[in-house]
């Protein structure tokens, strides 16, 4: 994991729609940039739904929210339409952002041993630093544990 008070990595990487996106993008305002390891799957849906379900929590604070998987932009859409979630969503084929990001990691799954993205969440300062890291959230709850630490700030 990277370690707060460190610069964030940059990023340059296509949404959905084909638009590229950059870390850059959001200076100036606080992002919260969580990595999830697959569209579709219960516990990254459960997730996306939880931020969806308070984003406006989010946009009340000029907080951007941005997620981020190896999935390509075409099932991101699809994910996106699926669930109607309103934040961006990230694709990174090839594992740019997640490697710097260090959330490509060894993973046990019933005795199999795989490498894969380990759901985390950063939240990025107004400048481009780590101000706090979330490792190994649940998809349940990380969005509210997000919205309550913006809340003590």
């Amino acid at each position: 994991m990277l370690k707060e008070g460190t610069k964030a990595p940059g990023f340059a990487l296509a949404d959905k729609d084909g638009n590229i996106v950059k870390l850059e993008d959001f200076a100036g305002k606080k992002l919260v940039l969580y990595f999830y390891p697959k569209d579709n799957t219960p516990g990254c849906t459960r997730q996306a739904c939880a931020f969806a379900s308070l984003y406006d929590g989010f946009k009340d604070k000029d907080v951007a929210v941005v997620g981020v998987s190896k999935d390509s932009t075409a099932s991101h859409q699809k994910f996106a339409e699926k669930y109607d979630l309103p934040f961006v969503l990230l694709s990174d084929p090839e594992l740019e952002a997640i490697k710097a990001y260090d959330v490509w990691q060894e993973k046990k799954m019933y005795g199999k041993v795989s490498f894969g993205v380990v759901r985390t969440t950063y939240v990025i300062d107004e400048k481009g630093m780590i101000e706090k890291t979330m490792p190994k959230v649940k998809p349940d709850t990380n969005a509210i544990d997000i919205l309550e630490y913006l809340g003590k700030l």
